[in-house]
């Protein structure tokens, strides 16, 4: 799709924000993995690694999580609201044109 089809049709913000959420859910895999690693390692030297890993980690996903709020495409504490939120990127992405 061109620049200015997808300001014509909203797709440029859904195309961010469709990055953005694939960011946020790969980082939180990323914090779940880095976890269940610490509690499994065998040695301190490599639970003490995979801890600064998991500091960074979630800090990452952290920067994403306030980068995502603060553009009002994620609403994690308002279900409602994030509902209404998906439904309008569904409805917006039903309604492009295929080319």
């Amino acid at each position: 799709m061109n620049f200015i089809l997808e300001h014509l049709t909203g797709m440029n913000t859904l195309t961010d924000q469709v990055i953005a959420m694939d960011f946020l859910i790969n980082a939180k895999s990323g914090v779940r993995n880095y976890a269940l690693a610490v509690t499994e390692t065998g040695t301190p030297e490599i639970k003490a690694i995979l801890t600064r890993q998991l500091e960074e980690a979630i800090d990452t996903h952290e920067q994403i999580l306030n980068y995502m709020l603060e553009r009002e495409w994620y609403h994690p504490w308002n279900v409602k609201e994030q509902f209404q939120h998906d439904l309008k990127n569904i409805l917006t992405a039903l309604d492009a044109p295929t080319l």
